[in-house]
């Protein structure tokens, strides 16, 4: 990317247009926060339910001031610990963020993305951008320019090319809105590493009133079916599914957690390219370290 690259971003968002932008989690579909037309382009685009909120994107925590309602010094100290990076804090709703951009919601998700390319250019518009995942709503993230321009590309003003994404799923996301913080979205930042830097545990909730991005019970969707088991299970999965006339394919993914979450949708993807009807997919163990892939394919399997 080059000087002109981020000024033509900057460009197409101050006229209300839409871009693909590159995190570290997954690409996303950025649009200025106080253009209606352009948050409705996104939804549009997208598909996504209008009560789906979006998550509000800037390049530093300053930047947030009229955004949410308060930068409290909870929001401060996560901050200070995890951003740039992989984490979304939901937090009270300020007046600069419309309700269309929250799913009509009091409170907000907000985050500082660390890729280069996108803090330069959030950093130029001055601006917050809204920013869901680059892709069909309920279908698998986009990690590379290449996975948005096969879903979306017609559709958006502009698709930054800032490479692969180093995390390879989207952000955790927590929620400071109640009386004890709480986990929404599991990700590359655990529970545990939360509750460290804040100093009080932090759960894990599933429901409630905070709806959040990702939640849905089906979502992160291939087009073939997924069939999850335990370790060892999977051959004799795959050949009793062959024998009735199915084209099977078996994901195991890595041991390691980090590079498991980054393989995740880059494969799914290459699989559902290759024309499967069904995918065995392995669980990797039930650790707070696998946490977010455990969740995306869980999600990806459930019926739709």
């Amino acid at each position: 990317m080059t000087h002109d690259d981020v000024a033509r971003a900057v460009d197409v968002l101050r006229a209300g247009g839409v871009v693909a932008i590159p995190t570290e989690t997954v690409y996303g579909l950025a649009a200025d926060v106080a253009s209606p037309a352009a948050i409705a382009r996104v939804y549009a685009i997208k598909g996504r339910p209008a009560d789906h909120p979006l998550i509000v994107h800037v390049h530093e925590l300053d930047a947030l001031e009229g955004y949410v309602a308060e930068i409290t010094p909870a929001l401060r100290i996560l901050a200070a610990r995890f951003w740039p990076g992989p984490l979304t804090v939901v937090v009270a709703r300020g007046p600069r963020t419309p309700r269309s951009v929250t799913g009509g919601q009091e409170t907000v998700a907000v985050r500082i993305p660390d890729h280069p390319v996108t803090r330069a250019i959030l950093a130029a518009f001055g601006g917050a951008v809204a920013a869901p995942s680059a892709n069909r709503f309920g279908r698998i993230s986009p990690t590379r320019a290449e996975h948005v321009r096969a879903d979306i590309g017609a559709d958006v003003d502009l698709i930054v090319d800032g490479g692969q994404a180093r995390v390879g799923v989207e952000s955790t996301i927590v929620d400071l809105t109640g009386a004890v913080p709480a986990v929404l979205r599991a990700g590359a930042i655990t529970a545990s590493q939360l509750g460290d830097a804040l100093g009080v545990p932090v759960v894990t909730r599933v429901g409630g009133d905070v709806r959040a991005p990702g939640t849905l019970r089906s979502h992160y969707a291939t087009r073939a079916s997924i069939v999850l088991t335990v370790a060892g299970a999977q051959d004799a999965e795959a050949r009793r599914r062959a024998a009735e006339g199915e084209r099977v394919a078996v994901l195991a993914l890595p041991d390691d957690p980090a590079a498991a979450a980054r393989a995740l949708y880059a494969t799914l993807r290459g699989l559902d390219a290759d024309g499967y009807d069904t995918i065995v997919a392995i669980l990797p163990p039930d650790t707070e370290a696998n946490a977010a892939v455990r969740d995306r394919l869980t999600r990806a399997a459930a019926p739709r």
